[in-house]
Formats: C-alpha cells, sequence, structure tokens
C-alpha cells in the first residue's frame, strides 16, 4: 500500500492543473493516466479539430480567392497527409507539455496505467495499490455509439478515429447533426469530400433556437452539403467496399451510399471500468458520476471533476471545477457549479457564440423580456472581410435590465460572444454596455447599437 495525500485519476483539463495546486500547497499527489496526457481537449477535442478547422478554413478562403482580387492559378487541392501532419504536430506539442510538466514536478507521482478502486480510498494501479484520503475522478468521456441495426456490419467512424486518417473520404456519411458532427461536416466538404448529414430530429442542433439552425441549415446546404433531416430509423449494410444506409421518413424510405460512416450521436463517460462499485460511488442511469454543487461524490472525500461529471462537458467547464474544487479545499473560498453561467461555441464557419438563455428558454420561463437582432450582413466589418452569413441575438429580463442571454452566428461571433458573457458575470444592467464606445470597426461595436432597438419578446 502506497500511501499519498491526494490521488487524481485522469489528466484532462482539470487534473493536472490540480495536481499542481495541490503539489504546491505540500501535499503528495499521485496522479494516473491509462493512455494519452492531456484528456479529450488535447488530443481528441478542441486542439485537433481546431486545427482541422483551421486548414479548412484556409481551403475555402482560397478558392474563393477571385471574390477578393486574387489570382490562384488552377484549382485548390487538399494534401490530407500534410493535414494530419500538422494536426498531429500541434496534438503532440499540447500532450508532451502535460505530461513533461507533471513529471518534472518532484512532488507528483505519475502512473501511466489503468486505475481502478477496490475500496473507498484504494486505488489499484498496476501492481500497486495507491491510499489517499482526498481522490478526484477526472476520467472524461468518449463517443456513443447507439445500437442500430446493421451498424456492427459496417465500419464505422468516430470523432476520436476519423482524426486518423489521412486519405480523403470520397462521401463521409455523418449520423448525428449536433455540434461534434456539423464540424466535421464542414471541415470536410472544405477538404473536398462529398458530406450528407443523417438527423433524427427535424432540424439540425434541436437544442439551439430554430431561426440559429436554420441559418446554420442554410450555411452548411450553401456548401454542398446535404441534410437528412426528421429521420425515424436507419439501417446500414455492407455494398461492396461502400456502406449504404436506409432512412425511414414519414413520407417514405430514402437510402444514401457512402464510402466513410462518422457516429457523432453524443458522448458517454469513462466510468464504466473504474470499480465505482467498490468504493460505492453513485452514478446516474447514464454513468454520469452523481456530485453536489461543490463536486463531491456521495463517498466522503471523493470528487469527480470534467466531464464524467455531467456538469458541463467542455474544456473551459473542466477547467473552471478545477476551480471551484482547489478555491473550496485551499483557499476558504466557496464556489459553487451553479455559479457559473453556461456558455459555448460552435465552430463551424462561420462560428456560433452562445450564453445564458435561449429565447426558446426565455419564453418557456415566462419571463417579461426585451430583445434585439441584427442580421451579420448589417455589419461593416462582416460586409468588408465578405462573410456575411448569420446574425446577432440579445435577450435581457425587461424588469432587472440584465442580460438574460444571447447567440452570435458570424464573424467573430466565438469571441464577441464574451462582451455579453462578461456582463452577465458581472451583473450588469444593459445600460452600462449600451453606452459603451466600442471600436470600429468590429462586430463588438454593433452590440451597443442593438440594445438601442430592443423590443419587448412578444
Amino acid at each position: 500500500m502506497k500511501a499519498f495525500d491526494a490521488i487524481i485519476i485522469g489528466t484532462g483539463q482539470s487534473g493536472p492543473s490540480l495536481a499542481h495546486r495541490l503539489a504546491g500547497a505540500g501535499m503528495r499527489v499521485a496522479i494516473i493516466e491509462r493512455y494519452r496526457f492531456g484528456g479529450t481537449c488535447v488530443n481528441t477535442g478542441c486542439t485537433p479539430t481546431k486545427t482541422l478547422v483551421a486548414s479548412a478554413y484556409v481551403a475555402h478562403v482560397a478558392r474563393r480567392a477571385g471574390e477578393y482580387g486574387v489570382k490562384i492559378d488552377g484549382p485548390v487541392s487538399i494534401d490530407m497527409k500534410k493535414v494530419k501532419e500538422r494536426k498531429d504536430y500541434v496534438l503532440g506539442f499540447s500532450t508532451r507539455g502535460v505530461e513533461r510538466g507533471l513529471r518534472s514536478n518532484p512532488s507528483i507521482t505519475v502512473y501511466h496505467d489503468h486505475g481502478r478502486f477496490v475500496g473507498p480510498h484504494d486505488v489499484r494501479v498496476g501492481d500497486d495499490t495507491l491510499t489517499a484520503p482526498r481522490i478526484f475522478i477526472n476520467v472524461g468521456g468518449r463517443a456513443s455509439v447507439p445500437d442500430i441495426p446493421g451498424l456492427k456490419d459496417v465500419v464505422y467512424l468516430t470523432n476520436s478515429s476519423l482524426l486518423d486518417i489521412d486519405v480523403l473520404p470520397p462521401h463521409l456519411l455523418v449520423v448525428g447533426g449536433s455540434y461534434v458532427g456539423l464540424e466535421f461536416a464542414q471541415i470536410f466538404r472544405r477538404f473536398g469530400s462529398k458530406v450528407t448529414i443523417i438527423e433524427m430530429a427535424p432540424r439540425l442542433i434541436h437544442r439551439e433556437d430554430e431561426d440559429v439552425s436554420a441559418a446554420i441549415g442554410e450555411i452548411l446546404k450553401g456548401e454542398g452539403i446535404e441534410l437528412r433531416l426528421g429521420v425515424h430509423g436507419m439501417r446500414f449494410a455492407k455494398r461492396n467496399n461502400d456502406i449504404a444506409v436506409t432512412l425511414d421518413f414519414d413520407t417514405g424510405k430514402d437510402e444514401v451510399v457512402g464510402t466513410h460512416l462518422l457516429m457523432a450521436v453524443g458522448r458517454r463517460p469513462n466510468t464504466d471500468d473504474l470499480g465505482l462499485e467498490e468504493a460505492g460511488i453513485a452514478t446516474d442511469k447514464k454513468g454520469f458520476i452523481q456530485v453536489d454543487d461543490q463536486l463531491r461524490t456521495n463517498v466522503p472525500g471523493v470528487w469527480a471533476i470534467g466531464d464524467c461529471n455531467g456538469r458541463g462537458a467542455f474544456t473551459h467547464t473542466s477547467y473552471n471545477d478545477f476551480e471551484i474544487v482547489a478555491a473550496n479545499l485551499l483557499d476558504n473560498d466557496p464556489r459553487l457549479v451553479s455559479d457559473r453561467i453556461m456558455a459555448y461555441n460552435l465552430y463551424i464557419d462561420p462560428p456560433l457564440g452562445r450564453a445564458g438563455m435561449t429565447e426558446a428558454d426565455v419564453r418557456r420561463s415566462g419571463k417579461p423580456a426585451l430583445m434585439a437582432k441584427m442580421a451579420m450582413e448589417d455589419v461593416n466589418r462582416a460586409f468588408e472581410k465578405g462573410e456575411t452569413q448569420g446574425f446577432m441575438k440579445i435577450l435581457v429580463d425587461r424588469d432587472s435590465k440584465q442580460f438574460l442571454g444571447a447567440s452570435i452566428l458570424g464573424v467573430g461571433g466565438d469571441e464577441v460572444i464574451h462582451v455579453i458573457l462578461d456582463q452577465m458575470y458581472a451583473k450588469a444592467p444593459y445600460g452600462v454596455l449600451r453606452r459603451a464606445v466600442n471600436i470600429h470597426p468590429t462586430v463588438s461595436e454593433l452590440l451597443p447599437t442593438m440594445l438601442g432597438n430592443l423590443k419587448p419578446l412578444e
């Protein structure tokens, strides 16, 4: 039995930061990683996918060069091996940095193996059993693959395995019309693949407002991506070297044949092989570890942070989990999960920035509200850049004058959203931003103008 002050299982976004913070507080820390250091974000999430988004954006702009008066001789082509090499370089730089930082800290012991609970405060790793009064579970998640007829008979990809290919799929079928599926769909369409998105809901990213879904659908269709929405059921089958999927609709059946298949229908936590039952740690029916507002499990001295607790599923929320735990444990600074405002981006091009409530959320709440909306084609900065797709929408509480939420779909939307988000954290009335003198020419400069045109949400 090897005793530590703290054990961290997993090196995703929150784990290494917490390890260094605990070590800095004088604790002896063991951190366990069974696969790649850095977790989802570094290896199969933000870092590699946004690297691919960048390559796809360059290809897209190059094809439009003539619109800007730039002449490119010959067609734009993609070298997928070079694209993958660049992605691997950026990814490797990040994951090596995480591992190097952990191994260089004398107060941290790194175990590169699978950890499994054998008791409430005991973890088996290889031939060793570790024990500590504080254990932090940070095991992340992976792609969820549903049981669909015929799926086991064909070769399919997930968000992880798709990153490993160095050839261009002639025709990529994407099952799932939400955040992961849409990003990959646009990436590979811009690389030159034919792409078909298959979604069971009647519209894309159905968690968003209908106008946002419709605008994103038009953006993707405008780039030649085919949409099959409102699918009631599907069946897969081999078709020589291809993959055929039969789709059931209200109006009948359809068949689509592709060369590659991406399953992008959700995520599941990596909690099924941790021995949680040996520790008595409670999970919900989907396998997410149940935690309170300070990320404590039902077992004293055990916390769950990051994607495995079902309280965020984003890199920034995972890092905030670290901040919450560290503040409560070390700083006598009570912080709660419920203090944070839900915010995220969809990294298609143009991106969607989201913060707080949607229009549909506000309507369901019954809150008296005001709303302003502006087409991106009316924004000088977007017009100058030749990127006028999308719109901005802001919602405020009629009585408190505070922001309720915003959707920024358009050029720079992934950064502009923070103007609203920061006002929300400050609990500032919208008049503060209304009186701001923002810099011209930017997208953000139109936010004060929009707030001068708020109308009652009817």
